[in-house]
């Protein structure tokens, strides 16, 4: 007895059954990066896949075919054409009820479509070997049985590829992450670029890492995006030790609410460890806000902790907020100040000089400032939120003007202060100001005509913008 693999019709058929899978696999991915560049050429391998190499893989099949001897009649011709567009209507009514009315979520729409161009392909395969069976009477046991015994050897020979790619596939229908989520595999971190029956592509922050499907398969990751709740971005700050814990976290809870990658609403939390370790937890919108909130936290947390006397990683050193620098200022203020030369050094102490780094806030809304802040050098900006939070600038100050001037009337303001530039400036504590006022009335009298002056300005800011002016208090001046 002849062995199968010797008959004429049995390499012809194996070399169908593993290459045509392999070239709809290779064409499904040369059309999908096509696709996704806008490149016309796709329409072309779409062409290909679907029509051409299905149709040369079914002429190298049927010439295999051992037919009986008939007479061709048009009564066969007919029924054969026939057949065939039945084959089409029910291959495309099958997609159609299947997969084009398919529901977003639900397994019809995560199926693969490697699995939908197989399995059309053995729908084919079988439905012409039935056709031409009954039709012209063809003898078609050989194709099932090369079908058969191909698989088993090929199943055999190619297990442990076959398998890692069955799980990647399997993977692709279970689709626990979409292109756009974010995923932690191991070490690695970032969010789908790309996924394909391969691999998927992460994009971390050091460039595009290539994960196997069947190692994400194989092993347990992390999907951040199907987290109903913000992502939490967290990290470890060293104090000194003798700081004040309730000063450290007052500043550390100030600094990170004023990040603009903070998820509105949502507040930011400090823990306590100890010898001088906070850790601080920052709701984010998603995993990539994560470094650029901690990267912006720890460059704002730098000029906070020397504003309030604390010692960020243990650093003493303070440079610019020296004896001979605040005598430099209170001199270079003094006549703003109505401050009479002597008094200079006697003031010094009182006073300290403060930087603020680009986006910084200098004023809170609402917030009573306990002191003013003359401008040495740097661009501020006044902006003002009004209904449905649309912020209004009103303007700009610089070089020898003057934050916080309602610290003297004790009331808040309804605008923020933000440094547009890093900012340098001389703060007076409101103690010092009302000692000033006390011997000079006449500080009061300018400081209430650059008040108006400022509301004027806002009032001229929302009518520029066109929206109405909120209703006033008399706990808020502009």
């Amino acid at each position: 007895m002849t062995e199968v693999w010797l008959e004429p019709w049995f390499w012809p058929s194996v070399a169908v059954i593993v290459g045509l899978p392999l070239v709809l696999l290779v064409l499904s991915e040369l059309y999908e990066s096509l696709t996704r560049q806008g490149n016309p050429a796709a329409r072309i391998v779409r062409l290909v896949r679907n029509y051409i190499a299905p149709v040369a893989a079914l002429l190298v099949l049927l010439s295999q075919v051992e037919q009986a001897e008939v007479e061709a009649s048009w009564s066969r011709i007919t029924a054969t054409v026939l057949g065939f567009l039945i084959i089409l209507v029910l291959i495309n009514g099958l997609n159609v009820a299947l997969f084009a009315t398919a529901r977003k979520g639900t397994w019809r729409d995560r199926l693969p479509t490697i699995f939908v161009d197989v399995t059309r392909f053995l729908i084919i395969i079988i439905s012409l070997a039935v056709l031409f069976s009954w039709v012209w009477g063809a003898d078609v046991g050989g194709l099932f049985t090369a079908l058969g015994i191909g698989s088993i050897v090929i199943g055999l020979a190619l297990q442990n590829a076959v398998g890692s790619v069955l799980s990647g596939l399997l993977l692709l229908f279970e689709q626990p992450f979409q292109i756009g989520d974010w995923l932690q595999v191991g070490d690695v971190r970032g969010f789908v670029v790309e996924v394909n029956w391969r691999s998927v592509h992460i994009r971390t922050v050091s460039g595009v890492v290539i994960v196997p499907n069947s190692e994400l398969a194989g092993a347990s990751f992390k999907n951040f995006t199907a987290k109903n709740a913000p992502f939490t971005a967290f990290q470890m700050v060293q104090f000194a030790t003798e700081d004040e814990p309730e000063t450290v976290i007052a500043v550390m809870n100030q600094v990170a609410a004023d990040l603009p990658q903070i998820v509105a609403g949502r507040e930011p939390s400090v823990g306590t460890f100890a010898a001088g370790e906070y850790e601080i937890n920052i709701p984010v919108a998603t995993p990539g806000d994560e470094y650029d909130a901690l990267t912006e936290f720890r460059r704002r947390l730098w000029y906070a902790a020397r504003r309030a006397g604390l010692h960020l990683d243990g650093d003493y050193f303070v440079d610019y907020d020296t004896a001979d620098r605040r005598a430099e200022l209170l001199e270079r203020f003094a006549s703003a100040l109505y401050c009479a030369p002597e008094e200079v050094r006697g003031l010094a102490p009182r006073v300290r000089v403060e930087r603020f780094v680009e986006g910084e806030k200098l004023q809170h809304v609402g917030e009573v400032p306990a002191g003013i802040r003359l401008i040495e050098s740097g661009l501020t900006r006044m902006i003002v939120e009004a209904e449905g939070g649309v912020r209004v600038p009103v303007t700009d100050l610089t070089r020898d003007d003057i934050v916080g001037l309602t610290s003297l009337t004790r009331q808040g303001i309804n605008a923020a202060v933000y440094a547009m530039s890093p900012v340098t400036v001389l703060f007076v504590p409101v103690a010092v100001i009302d000692d000033l006022v006390a011997r000079r009335p006449e500080l009061a009298r300018d400081f209430g005509r650059e008040i108006d002056n400022r509301r004027r300005l806002v009032l001229d800011a929302f009518a520029l913008a066109g929206v109405s002016v909120p209703a006033g208090s008399r706990t808020i001046a502009y």
